[in-house]
């Protein structure tokens, strides 16, 4: 949306979002934009007809791009009086306790100067391991990073349709979903142009993380004129995602979306069924196993013995522990490790579920 042809910034554009965000900050409302573009800035730059292949690649254009894509808003915003501030994150960023809360701190600061932050992936340095993958799933990372109320989307369509609109003339759109499905995730068809990733399965992923979080998503099409206007207003405009059922507390969140699993820990039918009807912990007498190489506090997944993957959370031991205290009581942990950290392997306080039990 922000581009020309996939490789050059479109400051129509950018003088648009800045007249409706600015118009918008002068009715209270504060705003933080996640934005794209840097790549495909520097893609115009280097005379590359499409998106580059390899990380280094990826990298240079970022490097080049970023500079571009900041001075875009840089002057788009300054003619109305606005200042904007550059905030690159990282997987890696977020999934450190500490830094996130730091990267927090320091956007609430930026919106108590009445600072605009523009937030950007950190691609000059990303390498895959880290990367978030796309700028619509981490937005929705960033709904729980700033307690935001709403998540707006802008693309280059509508809104949700029951079909693709660029291959059925009838295609409907869709208005109001309360609830996102698998089947909407696999009718939902990825991106067709060579300089963007993402498309509607990612926004879908992005509208779901952020209703768990307890925010409504907004996806429209950031081409029309006076949407944010509209959006604010309450008018309706093109698709809402609602956020209804169990709203999941930032930390939570955070360690079901941000934190990269690094080990799986097998359970026993019993546990599987405590940890999900009674919303219990995991101890020692439930596992079946650990796998994988991990240590204290690190994130894991926990499976059933058909390996079905059930719940996510933050381990008190490492996985060497695990393997020799599996199916212990917790009173017979200490006997065999001379100490125990915790009577929980894995504490419900740090322990996410992704179905409910059955």
């Amino acid at each position: 949306m922000l581009t020309a042809k996939g490789r050059t910034l479109s400051q129509p554009v950018f003088d648009r979002l800045a007249r409706e965000i600015a118009a918008a900050k002068k009715k209270g409302y504060e705003v933080v934009l996640v934005s794209s573009g840097a790549i495909a800035a520097g893609m115009g730059r280097l005379g590359l007809g499409e998106k580059p292949k390899t990380m280094p690649q990826k990298q240079a254009s970022a490097a080049i791009g970023q500079s571009a894509l900041m001075w875009s808003y840089e002057r788009a915003f300054s003619f109305y009086g606005e200042k904007v501030a550059q905030i690159l994150l990282t997987r890696d960023d977020l999934s450190n306790r500490n830094r996130y809360l730091n990267a927090r701190n320091t956007l609430f600061s930026l919106l108590e100067f009445g600072v605009i932050p523009v937030i950007n992936e950190n691609d000059t340095v990303v390498v895959e391991e880290i990367k978030f993958g796309d700028n619509d799933n981490l937005s929705a990372l960033v709904t729980n990073l700033v307690n935001a109320d709403l998540l707006v989307i802008l693309s280059d369509i509508d809104g949700l349709y029951d079909r693709d609109p660029r291959v059925y003339k009838n295609a409907r759109l869709i208005p109001f979903v309360d609830r996102i499905t698998e089947e909407m995730e696999r009718k939902a068809t990825g991106t067709i142009t060579p300089f963007s990733i993402g498309g509607m399965v990612t926004k879908l992923q992005a509208a779901r993380k952020a209703a768990l979080f307890g925010v409504p998503t907004i996806l429209a099409n950031g081409m029309a004129e006076g949407l944010l206007e509209k959006i604010l207003s309450g008018e309706e405009v093109g698709t809402l995602f609602t956020c209804q059922g169990n709203k999941l507390t930032s930390r939570k969140h955070w360690i079901a979306f941000t934190l990269e699993p690094q080990g799986r820990i097998r359970v026993d039918e019993g546990a599987r069924k405590a940890i999900l009807q009674k919303g219990k912990s995991l101890l020692p007498s439930g596992v079946l196993s650990a796998e994988g190489k991990f240590s204290l506090g690190d994130p894991v997944v926990l499976s059933d013995a058909s390996g079905r993957d059930f719940a996510k959370g933050l381990s008190n031991y490492d996985s060497s522990e695990i393997n020799k205290i599996k199916g212990l009581k917790t009173s017979e942990v200490e006997g065999r490790l001379g100490y125990k950290y915790s009577d929980e392997i894995v504490h419900r306080d740090d322990l996410v579920c992704f179905t409910t039990g059955g």
